[in-house]
């Protein structure tokens, strides 16, 4: 198989090293555990040194690590015990906006003479870009826009998720220089590609919505270009949810130049209530109907993530169907509209046995798999952090080692089950690759 590839038969598992394994040299330590499930790549979650306002995803310093999680030193460790067992590790690259603690917006937010200020966006008035979309109004402190005022500075920065994520200004070409050098920083570790944050968001655009619009895909092919001159193995996930039609645009057209794989959410959707209907007839639909793209292409397929669910691409009917099945009284609906934060031994609790044919459907899937740590052993949403503003904190809790050595040392486990069918996907898989 082509090496460049490598991404095509593998099996992803999706953690953050905090919650899965304390830190770097535990999560080397817990290899063994996602080799004997049958994983051949980690998609880790942020790790790098950040306030956590938005776990994570407020990035401070993008060439370390987060000192509860260790040290480069310990990163390196990882990833050297991670090669000998040939399971790649891609990060997660978060290039919409950086944390208010970042050194760049620190010293932007402090002159308008400084020369980082141009790395983001600022406004006299908070009016412009009123059509781009504000992601996260219930959580922002400040107020419910996406200009935050800046006292220092009598003006506006603009974010689109938190208010402490000033988002970065991608018209400036000193923002992707910096960006691709933090790729090969990692790079030159021993990463083996990026899973890209908010990928359509990164150009605004007034007069638009500013998501997927044509100027952001010209950034990412680039930033493509640049991962095939200098590491034509790394490969590049988008995060993107939109229509099927607007999110295949993400791969870059029938030369793939744009992204390698990319999340299709609307099937995870459907996986979810086709296992609920015992029903796999519109997963069946489609997959008919969306596996149209780039040969060297691929869909990364899952169940559930970090983030809560997204119903968006339900009809009312079958969006009211899965909460009245599973959360009745809305206690885990994320705030914005129609998602829903739950793990997938919340979502059938009333039926664990369902959660099996969801899997066998995942993993018989023409694509990508991504297993989201914990839900190979059916642990359940995190109620010991009383009620978050946000909701997505429910399916980020500690992972239960105790709950995993049972079901290890249990044939008939849904690990056990799950492990099967991880390695009879990439069997079939590499079949595919060398026919």
């Amino acid at each position: 198989m082509n090496k460049k590839y490598w991404w095509q038969s593998a099996v992803f598992y999706e953690l953050y090293v905090d919650k899965f394994a304390d830190d770097f040299r535990g999560l080397a330590k817990r290899l063994d555990y996602l080799e004997t499930l049958g994983i051949t790549a980690i998609h880790i979650l942020p790790h790098y040194p950040s306030p956590m306002v938005d776990d994570g995803y407020d990035v401070s310093d993008y060439r370390n690590v987060r000192p509860e999680l260790g040290t480069l030193k310990d990163f390196e460790i990882f990833m050297r015990e991670a090669k000998k067992r040939e399971i790649h590790v891609i990060l997660d690259l978060v290039l919409n906006h950086v944390s208010q603690e970042h050194p760049w917006f620190k010293a932007a937010r402090n002159s308008k003479t400084d020369p980082m200020r141009d790395f983001f966006l600022w406004s006299e008035t908070g009016k412009e870009l009123r059509d781009t979309p504000n992601m996260f109004p219930h959580l922002k402190l400040q107020n419910s826009q996406n200009w935050i005022y800046n006292p220092a500075t009598r003006d506006y920065y603009f974010t689109t998720f938190y208010a402490e994520q000033p988002d970065l200004n991608w018209n400036n070409s000193k923002v992707f220089t910096e960006m691709t050098s933090i790729m090969d920083f990692w790079i030159n570790l021993g990463v083996d590609g990026f899973r890209i944050d908010a990928a359509g968001h990164l150009i605004k655009k007034e007069d638009t919505g500013s998501k997927g619009i044509p100027e952001t895909h010209v950034i990412l092919k680039q930033i493509r270009a640049h991962l095939e001159t200098c590491a034509p193995h790394a490969m590049l996930l988008a995060e993107a949810h939109d229509q099927i039609e607007l999110v295949k645009q993400y791969f870059g057209g029938e030369n793939c130049d744009e992204c390698h794989v990319v999340y299709h959410f609307p099937l995870a959707e459907q996986l979810i209530l086709a296992a609920l209907r015992d029903d796999n007839s519109s997963v069946n639909n489609m997959v008919r109907a969306s596996f149209d793209i780039p040969v060297n292409g691929r869909w990364a397929a899952f169940l559930r993530n970090h983030d809560e669910l997204s119903l968006a691409t339900l009809s009312d009917a079958e969006r009211n169907e899965l909460f009245a099945y599973c959360d009745p009284e809305h206690k885990y609906a994320f705030p914005t509209g129609s998602n829903i934060s739950m793990r997938m031994a919340n979502i059938f609790k009333k039926n664990p046995e369902k959660i099996r044919p969801a899997f066998d459907m995942l993993l018989r899937l023409p694509a990508v798999p991504i297993i989201y740590y914990g839900e190979e052993i059916g642990m359940e949403n995190d109620t010991t952090i009383g009620t978050p503003r946000d909701t997505r904190r429910y399916v980020r809790g500690k992972f239960d080692w105790q709950l995993a050595k049972i079901q290890q040392s249990d044939p008939d486990s849904l690990f056990n089950f799950i492990g099967k069918l991880t390695r009879e996907h990439m069997r079939v898989a590499q079949r595919g690759l060398k026919s």
